[in-house]
């Protein structure tokens, strides 16, 4: 078997199973996401029965070199077993491949990771030969899984891995094709199994394989409960706490700390929730937010939650120098002054900060332990010393724990114009933080697990810590002393009313203000803990653990952020170093921000700002949860099971309310800035697809209004045009889908139907390319249509099956709308009788019809070529010209997919193109001249066709809409041109209504008719009637219709009567002499009526009239044609329109 690739049995171990990575060449480091050497039509899939001891030599037990253990080749019998294979004819050479061999040229990398299964990265380039390598999970395995032999894949988590994913590969399972097709058939000619692969963006994915040594992964307690309690436990802790007491009183400083634990708390469980919902990458709040949200409110928080990273960093410094400013001042050791000091002091802490970080997570990790020991260390510094009350103490206010004091601190006591709101305002910050550690999601062992573990272990702490520290603070300190020991009283007083009184310590002076005490001192917990530096240690310890954490999650939420592409100008920022695939770039944007605000040095105006950007964070975490599971997708459906939807829209309710109540300019601030970039990110469009919950909920909303639609009885005042439109490919014909589109947009349906015809296995692979190739061409180009293509024997089977299955419910189409068979005399006659039959069967299931006539033509198709439409992956959006040759050659038998053409004699032509990119709309004249094309200039008709398909999308200008409404067919004839009056481009418009009339009663008729416009509230410029319809047009025109019929007619008086029967059967469509004087009065009123339109309407924009209609099996094809023929030549656009006559106006309120 030369020239072709083997698969390998497994290892030893079940669970060490070796795979080879699809579509990668491990060769040089380099990994290609396409087979080289094949193209795709020379690559063929096979399955070879392999002979008795075949490939013996390449099944000799190999080492493989890996980390997590060796598995070598096993030597089975390869009796009878199916070896899968791909052929590769462009091999030279004759040496065998070497899949997940330790093959001499590529590096064999396996690592293990998370606790996955060892992964090979085999070299698939053997002997100089690119081979696509195609892994159907080792057969041997299936032949013991079920005892046979068999090709089909068993369950496996390597299926359902994205290509870009870190823990392993991807492996493709069997496709559909392959274990359905018959074996000579190619199962599929793309060399890609199914169409997840072969993507840009799988491609670009496909080329990065992380090595495993070396990265470094946390687990819940390091990587989240750490992080957590470090960013939650702030300076707040020994600084804030004890005056919030003093303010609020021990009773509502608790409620404060509850309310606060109650808006974190939920958001920790809506945060668990989205985590536990599958694979969590790097990003934390914005990854979670974009993949639930979708990438419009994903941007929005992302660049709002990083940039408040990156300004947190600078508070939480700030907050360090001013600590350290406070000792130097007490030791009257200040540099210059204290503004400048704190600029100086935080300015180098932000760089050492940087430092750490840029040293790689590891690091930052054993740093933030030894901060959280410190802190620990001073919680416990400070419960130790309210146990030992010193005599020296006693002046500033404490006596250790003592009842009296609870008592009187129990209660709030609020000065200098404090609210409850407005402590509540200056404690929150300290409760915010609990993020910290999902925005590391990316550097964690496992997520699913850690998150939730450790973020609600690490609120639940904290809460206690602060509801502890807050009860012992108020028990043992009151809240004013002098710190004057004189103040001791000697005399037992009888009246005592404060609780220092009955504790021999007259206070009262403080009225004036005092320096002690809780309302006084911020330095309360350093003066009760048994070692004050050990508080000091503790401030630092906190401030510097907060700033590390935001400096470190600000660069890892904006590069995942950059990765996304949805701020194409933050690209830059996206690039990864060293094996964490650290941002150092995002680390000096962080860095830069942060040293900006340090400068600044005065952050009380900036903190409430942090704080808002934070809690809209919290607000849209709780309302994603709350969306996903209203949406009831299916892929909702979180590990974690302990959320409710409504507790999380109460959660973001609360967050709204909070951020005003802390900060209400503050809070609008923020929500601008939120709205801002959702309209941006709207606008701009992200090609991404994440399937979030608001394309769930999207859809349904439309199941849930279709299917209440579908119980309502259609309304004669609700009726809609919906519209199908034999269109074939959309761009081909783009002056019939602009006309139709302009009746049609925000009012009724319209699908664009495409009837595929020829070998059915090749319809069908185009079928599912064109669906949806041709709808992003639409939604491209602004068409609010559908696009459904089928697959027929022949056109009329086409339009059958779309007019009974198109639509859904009460969207269905009722009217059929085609273009006029232009070239209809040179082509085949058969193609007529199918066309006509396509009337009789749209009036047959009660449908309208509409057929429009441009004297140019209607199909582009030969001049443009059907360019492929942009790839979902598409980067560029430059446009580029489409040089198209058309080869005549070639006609309909090696064209499989015939797009239904009504306005060309021929099938579309085989179309040879150099360039396959929708880079231009449709409608602009796109053949440029290239040095390399023969393409000549456009001929002077094909210039005219090509000007003529854009006129419906310019502005009509002033003039008029004439409509020769002659029968009664409900009023679908007088319905669309008003529905054209009410679309911007066509409002300047008039509408002139034509009726027949009889000479003597032109007025009365007149009269009449504008009664029932005006019953119909519908504007008209002008009535008139034509009262010589009946007259006999003139003598050149009969001839000239007797002379375009003459190659169609029978003739049956000159023949004998058998040669005639067998003649008319073969042929119905020819015109017999009974039929031609049977019909003649009709024949005459077509030809007289284009008569007419020439004098009265041979300047209107658009002429709208009643289409004639042909009783079925009386009126041969041929005749129908030519009548419709006469009608309509060499005239302006014309729209003739049947409507099913049932009426579609009423004048009944």
């Amino acid at each position: 078997m030369e020239g072709k690739q083997q698969l390998s049995p497994p290892g030893p171990a079940a669970g060490e199973e070796r795979r080879a990575e699809e579509g990668k060449d491990a060769a040089g480091g380099g990994a290609l996401g396409k087979p080289l050497g094949p193209t795709p039509s020379q690559s063929r899939f096979q399955v070879d029965l392999v002979a008795e001891g075949a490939g013996r030599s390449a099944e000799e037990p190999r080492k493989g070199s890996g980390e997590g253990g060796v598995a070598g080749k096993g030597s089975e019998e390869a009796k009878g077993r199916f070896r899968v294979n791909f052929v590769d004819p462009s091999a030279g050479d004759d040496s065998p491949g070497e899949p997940g061999g330790g093959s001499s040229e590529g590096g064999n990398v396996s690592f293990q990771n998370g606790g996955d299964t060892v992964l090979s990265e085999g070299s698939l380039h053997s002997g100089g030969h690119h081979h696509y390598y195609y892994d159907t999970h080792t057969n041997t395995y299936y032949l013991r899984t079920f005892g046979h032999n068999t090709m089909d894949a068993v369950p496996r988590i390597d299926h359902y891995r994205q290509t870009a994913a870190d823990l392993g590969e991807k492996l493709i399972r069997p496709s559909l094709a392959e274990l359905h097709d018959e074996l000579d058939k190619e199962p599929f000619e793309d060399g890609y199994a199914n169409g997840e692969e072969g993507t840009p963006a799988g491609e670009a994915a496909a080329t990065y394989t992380p090595d495993s040594k070396g990265v470094v992964k946390f687990g819940w307690i390091k990587g989240v409960l750490v992080r957590c309690m470090l960013n939650i436990w702030g300076v707040m802790l020994f600084i804030r706490l004890s005056w919030i007491v003093g303010q609020a009183g021990i009773g509502l400083s608790v409620l404060v700390i509850g309310m606060a634990t109650v808006v974190t708390s939920i958001t920790g469980l809506s945060t668990s929730a989205i985590a536990t919902n599958g694979f969590v990458r790097g990003g934390g709040a914005y990854y979670l937010i974009s993949r639930s949200l979708g990438p419009e409110f994903g941007g929005a928080i992302g660049l709002i939650f990083a940039f408040a990273n990156a300004v947190a960093v600078a508070m939480y410094v700030v907050g360090f120098a001013e600590t350290v400013v406070e000792l130097l001042k007490e030791n009257g050791t200040l540099m210059i002054d204290e503004m400048n000091d704190i600029r100086i002091i935080g300015a180098i802490t932000v760089v050492i900060l940087l430092g750490i970080s840029v040293a790689g997570m590891e690091w930052e990790a054993k740093a933030q332990i030894v901060l959280l020991v410190i802190l620990i260390l001073a919680i416990g510094d400070f419960v130790i010393g309210t146990f030992i009350p010193l005599d020296n103490k006693k002046p500033k206010g404490f006596f250790g724990y003592k009842a009296e004091i609870f008592t009187e601190n129990f209660g709030p006591d609020f000065r200098d114009g404090e609210t409850f709101f407005s402590v509540f305002a200056i404690f929150f910050p300290a409760a915010t933080g609990i993020l910290a550690g999902a925005n590391i999601s990316g550097d964690l062992a496992d997520p699913q697990s850690a998150i939730p573990k450790g973020t609600l272990l690490a609120i639940l702490i904290t809460t206690l810590v602060y509801v502890g520290i807050a009860v012992s603070v108020g028990s043992c300190v009151v809240r004013d002393a002098t710190g004057n020991v004189n103040n001791t009283i000697v005399t037992e007083l009888t009246n005592c009313t404060s609780a220092a009184c009955n504790l021999n310590y007259d206070f009262s002076s403080c009225q004036t203000g005092c320096q002690y005490g809780l309302m006084n001192n911020f330095q309360v917990m350093s003066m009760v803990s048994g070692f004050a530096p050990l508080i000091t240690a503790g401030i630092f310890s906190a401030t510097l653990s907060s700033a590390l954490a935001s400096l470190v999650s600000a660069p890892k939420i904006f590069q995942a952020l950059c990765k996304d592409n949805i701020y194409p100008g933050f690209q830059m920022f996206a690039k990864g170093y060293g094996k964490n695939n650290e941002p150092l770039r995002g680390y000096l944007l962080t860095f830069l921000i942060a040293l900006g605000f340090i400068l600044i040095a005065e952050l009380n105006v900036i903190a409430p700002i942090i704080s808002n950007f934070f809690l809209a964070s919290y607000a849209l975490i709780n309302f994603s949860v709350f969306h996903a599971s209203l949406a009831k997708s299916p892929g909702w459906r979180p590990a974690f099971k302990y959320y409710n939807m409504w507790i999380s829209l109460v959660g973001a309710i609360l967050c709204c309310i909070v951020m005003f109540v802390i900060n209400w300019w503050a809070a609008l601030l923020t929500y601008v800035i939120v709205l801002g970039l959702y309209i941006y990110v709207t606008y701009k469009k992200p090609d991404v697809n994440w399937g979030s919950s608001t394309q769930a909920l999207t859809y349904l909303n439309a199941l849930q209004h279709s299917i209440r639609l579908s119980g309502v009885e259609d309304h004669v005042k609700n009726f809609r045009p919906q519209c199908l439109i034999m269109t074939g490919a959309p761009n081909a014909r783009p002056a019939l889908l602009h006309l139709v589109h302009a009746f049609t947009k925000n009012v009724g349906l319209m699908i664009c139907g495409h009837v595929h015809m020829g070998p059915r296995r090749q319809a069908m692979k185009e079928l599912s390319t064109d669906l949806a190739k041709y709808q992003r061409w639409l939604i491209k180009n602004k068409m609010k249509a559908f696009y459904a293509p089928v697959h027929a024997e022949d056109l009329r089977d086409g339009g059958q099956y779309l007019m009974q299955a198109a639509g859904l419910g009460r969207m269905r189409p009722n009217t059929l709308v085609v273009g006029f068979k232009k070239n209809w005399r040179q082509g085949d006659m058969r193609d007529v009788e199918t066309y006509i039959n396509l009337f009789h069967d749209a009036f047959d299931v009660q449908y309208g019809v509409v057929v429009i006539r441009l004297k140019e033509g209607l199909d582009i198709s030969h001049l443009q070529g059907q360019e492929e439409l942009l790839s979902s992956q598409e980067k560029s959006p430059c446009a580029k010209d489409i040089i198209v040759k058309v080869d005549y050659s070639k006609k309909a038998e090696t064209d499989t997919c015939i797009a239904f053409a009504p306005s060309s004699s021929e099938r579309t032509p085989t179309l040879h193109k150099e360039e396959d990119e929708d880079g231009k709309t449709p409608t602009q004249p796109l053949l440029k001249k290239d040095s390399k094309s023969p393409s000549s200039p456009l001929n002077l008709a094909d210039q005219r066709l090509l000007d003529a398909s854009t006129q419906f999308q310019k502005k009509q200008g002033k003039s008029n809409i004439d409509v020769w409404w002659l029968f009664d067919d409900g009023g679908l004839t007088l319905l669309i041109p008003y529905l054209l009056t009410t679309k911007k481009k066509w409002k300047d418009c008039k509408i002139r209504v034509f009726i027949g009339g009889k000479i003597n009663r032109i007025d009365h008729d007149r009269r009449a008719m504008a009664t029932l416009l005006s019953k119909f509230r519908i504007d008209f410029s002008d009535i008139m009637v034509l009262g010589d319809i009946n007259t006999k047009p003139k003598k050149e025109n009969i001839a000239a219709f007797e002379e375009m019929i003459e190659p169609f007619r029978l003739h049956e008086d000159d023949k004998e009567q058998e040669v005639a029967d067998k003649m008319k059967e073969d042929e119905p469509w020819r015109i017999t002499d009974n039929e031609l004087e049977l019909y003649k009065t009709k024949t005459y009123r077509q030809i007289r009526l284009n008569e007419l339109l020439k004098e009265h309407s041979s300047t209107a924009n658009i002429i709208v009239m009643s289409l004639p209609v042909a009783r079925k099996g009386a009126v041969s094809s041929a005749l129908y044609m030519a009548w419709l023929e006469a009608l309509s030549k060499d005239l302006p656009p014309i729209l003739l329109v049947r409507g099913n006559h049932q009426s579609v106006l009423t004048f009944y309120s």
